[in-house]
């Protein structure tokens, strides 16, 4: 067993095993874990003894809820965001392509950077306490950690609908996005750990053992709204869709506006086109090269610490957002956030 306190790395049999190890913080991914677990997972990649890797959270609450946003806000006015965000988005790319089996376990709250550890791998399991969410543009963010490239992937228009309202999706609602593949009771996890530690390293033997433990999710909500998602969330804009949803005159179109008009006025204008922009994008590390350059110009903006304040430090929930309304941001305020960023990493 090596790694530090907060990730723990082991083998079992042929497996490479991650332990997200903050349980109470919810395993939060610091600048340090994602550090240490970057070269652990190169090395495995090499290492011959090893046929697959599995990333599990600590505790029975929280796969990982997200990056380490008090750190973020305290070091406002230094280079950490640009580094930590860098470190972050190469470690997706690195799972995105990573060359054998990787197993998250995405057992209960999965949030931000812990989307981003999790789903880029080859089989996301998801069990009764999963609760997946990109809650960003209600912190001053966006939906990031390559959601460029799997929002717009979901069915119809639900990866808009995600990345602008920060919707909580249980099981079922994962399964139907295609954000998970396989559902198991959470008391089963040890039990395909132990299963899969001496299992070959093939993508198809894994999934069948997984099958094995496999149950029922139960019903999902996205399925009864798929319509109304596809008719509002297809606008031409974030206007657009406010008023597509008051032209439902129903209590899910007049809830999900209002939940809109919570977020920051900015984080929706931006991560509007970022999806946008993504369904045309062939080539995952080009995602994280726009996210990069959307994250730099956050990380200088007033919107993510105001948010981070209102909902973390002082959890007010009364953020004070700068443009107020969507009339406010320009055309060319969002084209800033697209522009490319100094220094910013080759993502390959």
């Amino acid at each position: 067993m090596t790694g530090t306190s907060d990730v723990i790395f082991e083998t079992r049999g042929r497996l490479g095993l991650i332990t997200l190890n903050k349980p109470k913080a919810l395993n939060a991914l610091s600048l340090a874990m994602i550090e240490a677990m970057e070269p652990q997972l190169f090395a495995w990649a090499a290492d011959d003894a090893i046929s697959a890797v599995i990333i599990q959270g600590a505790g029975d609450r929280a796969f990982c809820a997200g990056g380490d946003i008090r750190d973020l806000y305290e070091k406002r006015g230094t280079d950490f965001g640009p580094s930590y965000y860098g470190a972050e988005y190469t470690q997706n790319v690195t799972i995105f392509n990573y060359p054998k089996p990787y197993i998250a376990l995405m057992d209960g709250v999965v949030m931000g950077g812990g989307v981003g550890v999790s789903i880029h791998g080859s089989h996301r399991v998801v069990t009764e306490r999963t609760l997946f969410a990109m809650p960003e543009t209600g912190i001053g963010l966006f939906p990031d950690i390559g959601a460029s490239w799997f929002l717009p992937r979901c069915p119809g228009e639900i990866g808009m609908y995600l990345g602008l309202t920060g919707y909580r999706m249980r099981a079922a609602d994962c399964l139907y996005a295609g954000i998970g593949d396989v559902y198991v009771a959470s008391d089963k996890i040890d039990a395909i750990i132990d299963a899969l530690a001496n299992t070959p390293p093939d993508k198809g033997v894994i999934s069948a053992v997984l099958r094995e433990f496999s149950g029922n999710p139960g019903p999902n909500k996205l399925a009864e709204h798929q319509a109304a998602i596809n008719r509002c969330f297809s606008a031409t804009s974030v206007e657009a869709i406010l008023a597509r949803l008051a032209a439902e005159g129903s209590v899910w179109g007049n809830e999900t506006a209002e939940i809109l008009n919570s977020k920051s006025p900015t984080s929706l204008k931006v991560s509007f086109r970022q999806l946008r922009a993504g369904q045309s994008l062939t080539r995952f590390e080009d995602a994280m090269t726009m996210e990069y350059r959307i994250a730099d110009r956050c990380f200088r903006g007033n919107d993510l610490f105001e948010g981070i304040r209102a909902v973390v430090i002082d959890k007010d929930g009364a953020p004070n957002w700068q443009p107020a309304d969507l009339a406010g941001v320009s055309e060319n305020d969002v084209d800033e956030y697209f522009a490319p960023a100094s220094g910013e990493p080759d993502f390959g």
